[in-house]
């Protein structure tokens, strides 16, 4: 997809909605599963949305990324434009110094968004990992959030969320592991993992 953004128009969201920052952290599966939920939300209620996928490479089959091409064909709800910054896991990285690039690359897009209030509703999947490693500034982070202008919802996932950025946070949920296929041999598969 990796259009432009959609240009500002009239707000569309209910006058009593506060803007929130919202985590999905900890070691177990599912963390962006559920961003993807809430995604889907906002866009039903007429959303501009962005997601911006940290670390994933813009070359895998999502069928996330599938659905919401399919979306913004649709006459009704809001947009998802949707972004890849990244070229895979840091494990399979070829060039980490790349990967720290794009990383970078994609929080100063996400910072211009957020300026210019593109979305009312970002959703930054993976980006506790450029948080974790380092590659993107916190003090930063927590300035451009804390001071976004309009009506922005943010919503973070990945593991290793800094204790700044959950102290930031409206509503932090963290995933932990009780159960998964892997352990029995089960390979990761389309339509679950991805």
């Amino acid at each position: 997809m990796s259009r432009q953004p959609q240009p500002k128009t009239e707000k569309r969201y209910p006058p009593r909605a506060t803007p929130l920052i919202l985590v999905n952290t900890g070691t177990a599966k599912g963390k962006s599963s559920s961003s993807f939920g809430v995604l889907l939300r906002a866009w039903g209620q007429g959303y501009r949305c962005g997601v911006y996928q940290f670390l994933k490479s813009g070359k895998w089959p999502l069928g996330e990324r599938k659905a919401a091409e399919l979306l913004n064909d649709a006459e009704q709800g809001g947009t998802i434009d949707w972004f890849s910054c990244g070229d895979g896991w840091t494990w399979t990285s070829r060039d980490i110094t790349e990967t720290e690039d794009l990383a970078r690359e994609g929080w100063e897009e996400v910072k211009r968004r957020i300026a210019d209030e593109s979305y009312e509703f970002l959703l930054l999947d993976e980006f506790t990992y450029p948080l974790h490693y380092g590659w993107v500034d916190m003090d930063e982070v927590v300035d451009v959030f804390t001071h976004r202008p309009g009506f922005q919802h943010i919503f973070i996932t990945g593991r290793y969320a800094p204790d700044r950025l959950i102290e930031l946070a409206d509503l932090v949920t963290e995933m932990h592991p009780i159960k998964h296929p892997l352990e029995r041999g089960i390979k990761a598969q389309p339509g679950i993992e991805w």
